[in-house]
């Protein structure tokens, strides 16, 4: 039997720790250093059994982990999940570079690249102050990146190429929300796109219709499909308001985890099961959350 090896009981994540015993450079080097050392013979099992495939939920998970540090307005925890975020770019970069495609200094490489040829105001032959509105900017950067996609295209598929796709480029791992927003940016981008919230607040009200309608005749299809077309058109009716509907809906959760914690409080304290509460207590509760968040 192994021994068990005793191990620290608490930790302070906000405790910095001298790398350079460990033989760790500064900076970006120093996280390629520690890559390299947890990766090496003498590394960590875990990372070393890891792929591109396994560490697909942990770089979507980082990433929905820095908003949460946003919301929250934390600078120093934004300061720690950044770090994380930016680790799974590295533990990328150095599985590829081990399967001989890129390494960290490529992905580097190629986004100093991006930003020189999208930014021509910046660092164009003119290379000026920027002289053009942030939407002349956005539009300018939407026809590089479409231009950019069509040269892609014409490498490997030359009649592809020619027909003009502004959605492409959209990751179809993004939530569906998030999906959605970028979606139809995109598609405003060449016009395609009410001229105000009355648009597609007159929408909603439609497919809120269709919807009742799908719900009445018991199609299954069609009330999925209906409120799948309401979802969607909340979205662009959220950016008209200027709101984005994957922020308003992680706060409406945050919201309705904080009312449901006080609904199951009060239960607690009042020794009641929640299960045979019944809705009319359980909903008294959820009024008692909302009223102490108003004040």
């Amino acid at each position: 039997m192994n021994e068990k090896r005793d191990l620290p009981v608490t930790y302070d994540p906000a405790e910095v720790i001298d790398h350079r015993p460990h033989g760790l450079r500064d900076g970006l080097d120093g996280i390629r250093d520690l890559m390299d050392r947890l990766l090496g013979a003498q590394g960590c099992p875990w990372d070393r059994a890891q792929t591109l495939d396994s560490l697909r939920p942990y770089l979507i998970e980082e990433a929905h982990e820095v908003l949460e540090t946003l919301d929250a307005d934390d600078p120093d925890e934004h300061r720690r999940e950044l770090g994380d975020l930016l680790f799974q770019i590295v533990f990328h970069a150095a599985i590829r570079e081990r399967e001989d495609h890129f390494d960290l200094d490529g992905v580097i490489e190629a986004i100093r690249s991006k930003m020189i040829r999208r930014h021509p105001h910046v660092f164009g032959p003119d290379g000026a102050a920027p002289r053009e509105t942030p939407e002349e900017v956005e539009a300018r950067w939407a026809q590089i990146k479409e231009a950019e996609r069509q040269a892609r295209g014409r490498a490997s598929a030359e009649a592809d190429a020619a027909i003009p796709n502004p959605l492409a480029g959209v990751p179809k791992a993004l939530s569906s929300l998030q999906r959605a927003w970028r979606l139809q940016n995109k598609a405003a981008a060449v016009g395609f796109d009410w001229p105000d919230v009355e648009g597609p607040l007159s929408k909603s009200r439609e497919e809120w219709a269709e919807l009742e309608e799908a719900i009445e005749a018991g199609d299954a299809a069609a009330i999925e499909e209906e409120f799948g077309d309401l979802v969607f058109v909340l979205v662009r009716l959220g950016t008209k308001l200027g709101l984005e509907a994957e922020t308003a809906l992680r706060k409406a959760n945050l919201k309705f985890e904080r009312r449901f914690g006080h609904v199951m409080r009060r239960c607690h304290e009042q020794g009641i099961d929640p299960t045979t509460a019944g809705l009319e207590r359980l909903d008294g509760f959820w009024d008692e959350a909302k009223a102490i968040e108003r004040k």
